[in-house]
């Protein structure tokens, strides 16, 4: 006799467990949430100065970071504030180990694909804010970004980055206040219209 006759013909060989395990219900849950929000974190990510050669890296740092803190995450509250304090952190680290390197140039080829006019104007408009974005030092634009443009509550603001509410209000402000000049330069030099 085979050996298909051993294990019977209807059953499935069995197959080696080779160190995977299935996800428990909490990790999934985590990953189900994070690849929910993962283009919010990647475009937190790229405003607050990642640049593209690093920014799917640090959304895993981020997503490590996350799982190993998902028990003190409040299912209650949003998302989103508490990915963009990870991210914070997360970018702000990033960007210390930058200073000391040395980075190489990355030439971007141009992006050969036909838009309409709609889509170019979008496109120009939100190089021209990561661009100023890039400007202002990562404290403030953090408060700016997570109010201004992700329309988080100055007191949520204030509780994710663990900061004074009246530093929060500072920070805003003079960050508002940086847009203003960046973009005023950038039009001086006719980099804008």
């Amino acid at each position: 006799m085979g050996s298909a006759s051993l294990t019977g013909p209807h059953s499935a060989p069995e197959q080696p467990n080779h160190g995977v395990r299935a996800l428990d219900r909490e990790e999934e849950t985590c990953l189900h949430a994070y690849q929910r929000e993962l283009d919010y974190l990647l475009r937190t990510l790229k405003r607050l100065g990642v640049g593209p050669v690093d920014i799917e890296d640090l959304a895993q740092d981020v997503f490590l970071i996350l799982r190993r803190n998902w028990q003190q995450y409040d299912p209650t509250c949003s998302l989103r504030p508490y990915l963009f304090a990870i991210a914070f952190r997360v970018a702000s680290s990033h960007r210390r180990r930058r200073w000391r390197e040395v980075p190489l140039p990355v030439v971007d080829g141009p992006d050969s694909a036909l838009c309409p006019d709609g889509l170019l104007e979008a496109d120009q408009a939100r190089n021209t804010v990561l661009k100023v974005l890039q400007t202002i030092p990562l404290p403030r634009r953090a408060v700016l970004v997570m109010h201004d443009l992700d329309e988080v509550p100055v007191q949520l603001v204030a509780t994710t980055l663990s900061i004074p509410l009246f530093t929060v209000y500072s920070r805003l402000r003079k960050a508002r206040r940086e847009v203003k000049s960046a973009i005023v330069r950038m039009q001086e030099r006719g980099a804008i219209r």
